[in-house]
């Protein structure tokens, strides 16, 4: 059976069962209870997340995502993390993932449009701002084996159905809508197939709104 871990804020914590639920009997899914937060907080746990979490060492994917708190404004200010400082931490991050899980092949999704009428002062994100740090991720991992999964330009278009608020997709519509595509490249990757999730009956992983945070 494959073993998969999932890293990654809290647009992550919105699909994540449903992955697991549709790989079912295919492949074991894990992923840290937590929000994984900023790249830096990221890089920090990872290794916490894998020993709390009895992640194996024989991982046969990883796929994670990070930036939508770098990005993040507050009262006017720039961005919570430089472009610098992000590529740094998406650098360390990535071989410390290839540290763990050696053999594991890597995919990394890039952040997500937000709906920039929702955000009031003084917390701001810009899209804007959202493709410039995602452009930062393309060009620092491009020298690497790492896949990447291309979240943004689905959710720039996504159906209001499966929006939550302004910035997530935690709803069955946005399980599925977000799950599938992480399947569709997961899959691709490994060569399995998921089963299909009856969206109707699915209920989302209970986080609470303390650790789901913005």
């Amino acid at each position: 059976m494959k073993k998969i871990v999932l890293i990654g804020d809290s647009i992550r914590m919105g699909y994540d069962k449903y992955v697991k639920a549709a790989l079912d009997g295919v492949a074991e899914v894990y992923y840290p209870a937590e929000n994984c937060k900023f790249s830096q907080y990221t890089l920090r746990y990872l290794h916490d997340w894998k020993r709390k979490g009895e992640w194996p060492d024989d991982v046969d994917l990883v796929h994670w995502n990070t930036g939508l708190w770098d990005v993040a404004e507050l009262f006017g200010d720039e961005p919570l993390s430089s472009p610098e400082h992000y590529a740094e931490m998406l650098r360390r991050i990535d071989r410390r993932i290839r540290m763990l899980f050696p053999k594991a092949k890597v995919i990394f999704a890039t952040c997500t449009a937000i709906r920039e009428e929702g955000y009031k002062p003084p917390f701001y994100r810009h899209n804007a701002t959202i493709e410039r740090y995602n452009a930062v991720a393309l060009e620092t991992l491009k020298d690497t084996d790492t896949l990447i999964n291309d979240l943004y330009a689905h959710t720039v278009n996504v159906p209001a159905e499966c929006c939550s608020d302004k910035t997530h997709y935690n709803t069955p519509a946005g399980a599925a809508y977000m799950g599938g595509k992480v399947l569709s490249v997961i899959c691709k990757a490994l060569e399995i197939s998921a089963a299909e999730v009856n969206v109707e009956n699915f209920e989302l992983e209970n986080y609470s709104a303390d650790n789901i945070g913005q």
